[in-house]
């Protein structure tokens, strides 16, 4: 896996041993010697990930690191300092001003690789998903970058997974008042639990005595319910082999004992700021699925999705020797309920016409608005004759119940037509089943509205 990966430092040789390593490793170097040539970049999108020097004499990293995670345009991207800076102090300040991680120099060249390649894997995940719900912003669902800039990364969900009790009751205390704590000390009840809890934190201790802390690591990857869960592991300090092993695995972040309050904190609220910032934008992504295939107004699924759906269905029933039938239905002088009563309560009787076709039929059925006042019912593994007794209720039911309009200040009778067809052999397609149902319709708004009829085929 490659990736773009900025080198920023003032120090030309830093630059250069840097840009050396990594070339070596077949990563796209870009360089910048200060903090505006690096936001510049940034800001142009020429980069997957930032390894940030914190000395730096126009702008330090802290403050390049905070312009960066403020900016909507470039939140989104990976910050590991690299520095000679070895305090936890500093540590906690980079991390505070939102870096994912901070090296201290002299890194290996084994520990810098699997760094930037796990975090260029995370950034290029996200990139699919903020490149799907880009459309949201369009159809007017709030910006995801605005709420992580905003996110403070406390009130967690944690489960903390290690089998020394001095050890976990340490840990815990140290995060317990932002957060809300559970301890596992049994790693095979950890993976039922992490794929249950609703978690957005797992901590690790890879020195679990009698399991493998990174098998377990493995096998929450490996399941659908934890694959985005973050993980960060505590190691002992012998343990860098296992901790790039951990890197390449799937860990997000890892701690080395002793464990520094602060730091651990810090780290706690990185990962949660990410895991809630992913969160969004997944539901982001939903959100506009949904919007692309859902009426606004009624909550049906729309036209382009029925036209869809329908071949399937179609397709399926053939092929199964099952019957289908498809409803067209249409409310009758629409219009005029437009002309007298204004728009608002034509919309008012399109809303509640469609809460009655939904507790009218089966979950397995399909109902969309198809246009204006028309609507179509696909009825799977359902003949003519039961589709017709679902049709006739339906339309009583219209019939004989007022629709409220005008937030049910007034009352107004409304009628529909429907018109019926079934599938009638394997050789049938959708288009011809809906232009018959849609025939039927024209014959029962022909024949005085306000009926059912079934195509006569």
């Amino acid at each position: 896996m490659t990736a773009r990966v900025l080198v920023v430092d003032d120090v030309p040789a830093n630059v250069k041993l840097l840009e050396a390593r990594l070339s070596a490793e077949y990563f796209d170097v870009t360089t910048a010697y200060s903090g505006a040539e690096a936001l510049a970049i940034c800001e142009r999108a020429e980069c997957d990930i930032v390894l940030l020097d914190v000395m730096m004499p126009d702008m330090d990293g802290f403050e390049v690191c905070r312009r960066l995670k403020t900016n909507p345009l470039t939140h989104h991207i990976p910050v590991v300092m690299v520095t000679a800076l070895d305090q936890s102090s500093d540590r906690v300040t980079g991390l505070d001003a939102g870096a994912d991680d901070f090296l201290t120099k002299p890194v290996s060249d084994v520990a810098l690789i699997a760094r930037v390649r796990s975090l260029t894997r995370l950034k290029m995940m996200t990139d699919e998903l903020r490149m799907r719900a880009v459309t949201s912003r369009e159809i007017g669902i709030q910006n995801p970058e605005l709420e992580a800039i905003a996110e403070i990364g406390r009130g967690g969900r944690i489960l903390l997974v290690d089998d020394r009790r001095a050890s976990y009751e340490r840990l815990a205390a140290m995060i317990a008042s932002d957060n809300t704590v559970d301890i596992e000390s049994d790693p095979n009840g950890a993976l039922f639990r992490a794929a249950e809890g609703n978690y957005e934190l797992l901590i690790v201790s890879l020195g679990l005595q009698n399991f493998d802390g990174l098998r377990l690591c493995s096998q929450l990857r490996s399941l659908d319910r934890t694959r985005n869960l973050p993980i960060l592991a505590i190691a002992d300090g012998d343990d860098q082999a296992r901790l790039t092993r951990g890197l390449e695995i799937g860990i997000n972040d890892y701690l080395v004992r002793p464990v520094d309050k602060n730091e651990l904190q810090a780290r706690v609220r990185t990962q949660i700021r990410k895991k809630r910032y992913t969160e969004r934008l997944r539901d982001n992504v939903q959100l506009s699925i949904e919007a692309a295939i859902t009426d606004a107004l009624t909550g049906l699924h729309n036209r382009r999705y029925m036209e869809t759906h329908l071949a399937a269905l179609v397709d399926q029933a053939a092929a199964r020797g099952k019957p289908l039938s498809v409803l067209v239905l249409d409310i009758d002088f629409f219009k005029a309920i437009n002309d007298t009563h204004g728009h608002d309560a034509g919309d008012d009787v399109l809303r509640e016409f469609a809460i009655r076709v939904r507790k009218s039929i089966r979950g397995i059925d399909l109902a969309c608005r198809y246009g204006g006042e028309e609507f179509v019912i696909v009825m799977p593994e359902t003949d003519m004759a039961v589709a017709g007794t679902v049709a006739e209720r339906l339309r009583r039911r219209i019939a004989t119940e007022p629709f409220p309009i005008d937030r049910g200040q007034r009352q107004i009778d409304v009628t529909i037509s429907i018109g019926l067809a079934g599938l009638e052999g394997a050789d049938d397609t959708a288009a011809n089943i809906l232009k018959r149902a849609d025939q039927a319709l024209y014959r029962a708004k022909r024949d005085g509205r306000n009926r059912v009829v079934a195509d006569a085929a």
